[in-house]
């Protein structure tokens, strides 16, 4: 069983950076897709970020390509979300995912299997 855990998240001004990260522990962690989702309040879970076990393909939300680079390091099972630009509308909890069927980042909610808790994002104006 994979399991998550983010970290990285905190309080930030607008225009400002951050790396959350993500370690996993479990079997076979560098076979799968990995994606980075975020939650604001009140608001549908929504994709951010996604990258494929073997880094060779990257997928990004239109509102955050540009400013963030998903990216692993299967040697560490950790995955970082380097968040460049930063503005309020990016305050959300930021979740990790991993979809163990699935090589290439899918954009779905449901394509992914285990989750992490989730690290905390603001981003003040």
């Amino acid at each position: 069983q994979v399991q998550l855990v983010e970290s990285g998240g905190g309080l930030v001004q607008a225009g400002d950076s951050m790396r959350p990260s993500c370690a996993t522990s479990g079997p076979t962690f560098s076979a799968y897709a990995t994606g980075w989702f975020r939650q604001a309040p009140g608001k549908e879970r929504e994709f951010v970020a996604g990258i494929s076990w073997n880094v060779g393909v990257t997928r990004y939300a239109d509102s955050v390509k540009g400013r963030f680079t998903i990216s692993r390091d299967n040697a560490k099972n950790t995955v970082y979300l380097q968040m460049n630009s930063l503005k309020p509308e990016d305050t959300a909890d930021y979740y990790c995912a991993v979809a163990t069927k699935n090589r290439i980042p899918s954009t779905r909610v449901s394509e992914y299997d285990y989750w992490g808790q989730g690290t905390q994002v603001a981003v003040s104006s």
